[in-house]
């Protein structure tokens, strides 16, 4: 059985617990989400002292399971003011589990500015200055705390964003080449590691056990059936592969619902500069690479180092939405220039998908013009440079946009839309309504049946069908983020009758259970009545799981328009 390792970060002190009852067979969000409403007063400032930055490995976290090593990061989020799940790949979810840590939990908030890493090991826990590395940039601190800890190391680290306790600041993880390639990215909650004046956290896991299996032979079937699964499906097995998420570039903007020019229309006319064929094509003919994972175990290899012109590596973890954010919302047709956004992001420490939509508004508010990359990087190196101009853009772009008088701003609880448009992609807009993560496509990923025909097909432009599609992923999500799997294990899932099965079947192996499929779909449902409970006690009411006004307008090429009512919404989540 694992511990709990807690961290007082004004004291400098820690202990490790036991697991308390309630939290036993709980990891990822489950566990975040499940401590963030015991722990942490929902009405509390979220750079406070009272706020808790908590850090779980999913349950089958550390096992031999295909893509499973997705870290859950929460806290009650500085951007929405409501609570907060964000995960990603990386090195060290699978890192804590070998080391027995069921949850790393930050609490506290130290007096002075002083910035202190974290170091976990197979010896214990040491909480060192960080020195010169404050006020450096995520790719100089990964750089020297592999050259000082050895490669291969887990790490998570904040860059002058989170420094600056910006709401769109970022936690960055390592990738396997060092680089912070892997980004705990959306809600801000790099700012409460910032606020914690936690700059890094590095993890060691050598000379730490293999993570037990109770039923050695059951798991090895049921993994190997889950591995033929990943690589067999169309999506998983060949297209993420090949063109990483940016093979959805050119698929979205044929459907029309591409997010132009602050979600104008749904066709970029630039889309083929700045798809995942042309990126494919830069990476092949600079010596980049094309497919790689993001984590030990991945099986999808869905991540990619793309180089610049000169062939010199300019960044990683190349993505779809990142593509999106910085390219068709803002105009800006040179992948290259995308691509630099797209680094000075993770050296930051911003998420790319807030980044992008508020470089949108900037241009809609007049501090640059449409279409310019160069003004973009500009505006964006002020981050860096802590620039009045740079606290605005990391701020967000609601707050960008009440700083600019711009109503023009495409956000549910103040966080932006990702790269899907509501009105033609409705089962994923009514996600974005209603989530209480504010608005994420992650949280219930309603292009699979709207657009992609996996898991069956639902009309993306009209009502019927969405509500139920929306709740049902949401659902389902929510248990896959607790195991600590890639969400895109869900187009094989949604394709294949023992994909649910096959997941249980794995843990009920490692932990010697006997869990049915309707046992995990219900612990999904518990993971979002934690996170409406947390949302209601802070404040948040029916009203808030709307879209803003400017989505009444037609929405071309196919003119749909949003036609949800709060009563419609509402049932969404009403289980």
């Amino acid at each position: 059985m694992g511990k709990l390792l807690r961290i007082n970060t004004k004291e400098k002190t820690f202990n490790f617990e036991e697991v308390p009852q309630d939290y036993e067979g709980l990891g990822g969000r489950a566990l975040t989400s499940k401590m963030i409403l015991d722990e942490v007063p929902p009405t509390c400032h979220p750079l406070g002292k009272a706020n808790k930055l908590i850090f779980a490995p999913g349950i089958l976290a550390g096992s031999p399971a295909a893509d499973s090593g997705r870290l859950s990061a929460g806290a009650k989020s500085p951007l929405t003011g409501g609570i907060k799940e964000s995960n990603a790949g990386g090195l060290v979810s699978q890192k804590l589990a070998k080391l027995g840590i069921t949850a790393l939990i930050l609490e506290g908030k130290p007096e002075n500015d002083d910035y202190s890493m974290i170091v976990i090991n197979n010896d214990g826990v040491e909480i060192l200055p960080v020195g010169d590395l404050a006020g450096k940039g995520n790719y100089e601190v990964m750089e020297n705390l592999w050259a000082k800890y050895g490669k291969n190391t887990g790490v998570l680290s904040i860059g002058q964003a989170g420094e600056q306790c910006l709401k769109s600041a970022s936690i960055q993880q390592a990738d396997m080449s060092g680089k912070p390639g892997r980004a705990h990215g959306r809600g801000g909650l790099g700012a409460v590691m910032g606020a914690k004046k936690i700059k890094a956290i590095v993890v060691d896991d050598k000379g730490a056990s293999r993570v037990e299996i109770k039923d050695k032979d059951a798991f090895k079937a049921a993994n190997k059936r889950w591995v033929d699964m990943l690589r067999k499906h169309p999506v998983t097995g060949e297209g993420l592969p090949a063109l990483g998420t940016a093979v959805l570039v050119n698929v979205i903007n044929e459907a029309g619902t591409f997010p132009t020019k602050n979600f104008r229309t749904g066709r970029f006319e630039h889309a083929q500069d700045i798809s995942g064929e042309k990126m494919a094509e830069n990476i092949e003919a600079r010596g980049g690479i094309t497919t790689e994972p993001c984590h030990p175990g991945c099986v999808i290899k869905c991540s990619n180092v793309y180089h610049d012109k000169d062939g010199k590596y300019l960044t990683t973890g190349f993505e779809y939405e990142t593509i999106w954010a910085f390219g068709a919302h803002t105009t800006i047709k040179e992948l290259d220039d995308i691509a630099m956004l797209d680094r000075l992001c993770d050296d930051f420490g911003l998420d790319t998908i807030e980044t992008g939509v508020t470089l949108g508004i900037a241009m809609e508010g007049g501090m640059i013009p449409w279409g310019d990359g160069k003004a973009a990087i500009d505006l964006l190196s002020k981050v860096g440079d802590g620039a009045p101009e740079g606290k605005i853009i990391g701020s967000g772009a609601a707050f960008t946009g009440e700083a600019l008088g711009v109503d023009r701003v495409p956000v549910v609880k103040k966080q932006s839309m990702p790269a899907y448009d509501p009105r033609s992609c409705k089962g994923v807009g009514v996600t974005y309504a209603t989530t209480p993560m504010g608005a994420d496509h992650t949280a219930g990923y309603g292009v699979t049946a709207n657009i992609l025909g996996v898991g069956g097909t639902v009309d993306p432009h009209k009502k019927e069908g969405n509500v139920e599609l929306s709740q049902g992923l949401q659902i389902a999500t929510a248990a896959i983020d607790a195991a600590g799997l890639c969400l895109f294990v869900a187009f094989a899932v949604l394709d294949n009758e023992d994909g649910l099965p096959t997941i249980v079947a794995m843990i009920n192996a490692q932990y010697g259970l006997s869990l049915t499929p309707d046992d995990f779909l219900e612990l999904g449902k518990s993971i979002l009545n934690n996170e409406k409970e947390f949302n209601k006690r802070a404040g948040f009411t029916k009203v808030d799981d709307k879209l803003p006004e400017m989505f009444d307008e037609k929405f071309p090429p196919h003119d749909t328009t949003w036609d949800f009512t709060l009563e419609d919404l509402a049932k969404t989540l009403d289980f």
